[in-house]
């Protein structure tokens, strides 16, 4: 079992920077891989960011490819999401899910096992 919490979202102009953390509880956090999906406003859930348990993988969806980057410290049972020139299109909130896939990694929402509760980022144009 792991429990996740997620912050740092917030209002922000377009342009600004965001870096999003995700908090897991448990002892076995470097055994997950680690994903971040968003929903704006009446759309679905769609992929962000996935990395598998070391961080050597990782996968970006094409919207936000060259601007953010997901990175983890398992020492710190923490995963991030540094964004940077954000759109309005950005705007969402922000879930952060894990999975155990061995040394894999999962852009499918239906994967993980897990989820937070979401944090909100809204950029303004």
């Amino acid at each position: 079992q792991v429990q996740l919490v997620e912050s740092g979202g917030g209002l922000v102009q377009a342009g600004d920077s965001l870096r999003l953390h995700c908090a897991a509880s448990g002892r076995t956090f470097s055994s997950y891989a680690m994903g971040w999906f968003r929903q704006g406003p009446g759309m679905e859930r769609e992929f962000v960011a996935a990395l598998n348990r070391s961080g050597a993988n990782t996968s970006y969806a094409d919207a936000v490819k060259g601007r953010f980057t997901i990175s983890r410290d398992n020492a710190k049972n923490t995963v991030y999401l540094q964004m940077n020139s954000l759109e309005p299109e950005d705007t969402a909130v922000y879930y952060c899910a894990a999975v155990d896939l061995g040394y894999e990694l999962a852009i499918m929402s239906s994967t993980y096992d897990y989820w937070g509760q979401g944090t909100q980022v809204t950029v303004s144009s």
